[in-house]
């Protein structure tokens, strides 16, 4: 059964084509390794709710944007298998220094989700 990794950023505006290199170099990675898909959306129509809502989510500051992200996999085994590989893989060691990354990593939401309903 497929499995999909979410993530919700915020990513500063000025750092968004440094993030956006950096998400590019990542996803290579990822799918050689086995991902089917590796996508990253930055918000466009996204409002901040009176409860809760993206912005909120992530705790957005001005000047920032919200960036939200999948990584598609064949089931959880893979999933599991392929972020072992990715998470040694010398070629990203740089950016998981959190001190060079272009957004603040403290306000990400992350989790794993199986499929519940395909049309």
């Amino acid at each position: 059964m497929p499995y999909v990794d979410g993530f919700i950023v915020a990513v500063p505006k000025k750092k968004l084509a440094a993030y956006a290199a950096m998400s590019k170099k990542a996803g290579k990675v990822w799918r050689e390794y086995g991902a089917l898909d590796y996508r990253e959306w930055v918000a466009e129509d996204v409002k901040v709710g009176k409860v809760t809502s993206f912005p909120r989510s992530v705790k957005l500051k001005p000047g920032e944007t919200v960036v939200f992200s999948w990584i598609t996999y064949k089931s959880r085994a893979q999933r599991d298998r392929i972020n072992a590989k990715v998470m040694t893989d010398p070629r990203l060691k740089s950016m998981m220094d959190a001190t060079s990354m272009p957004f603040d990593g403290k306000r990400m939401i992350y989790g794993g989700f199986e499929s519940l309903v395909k049309v």
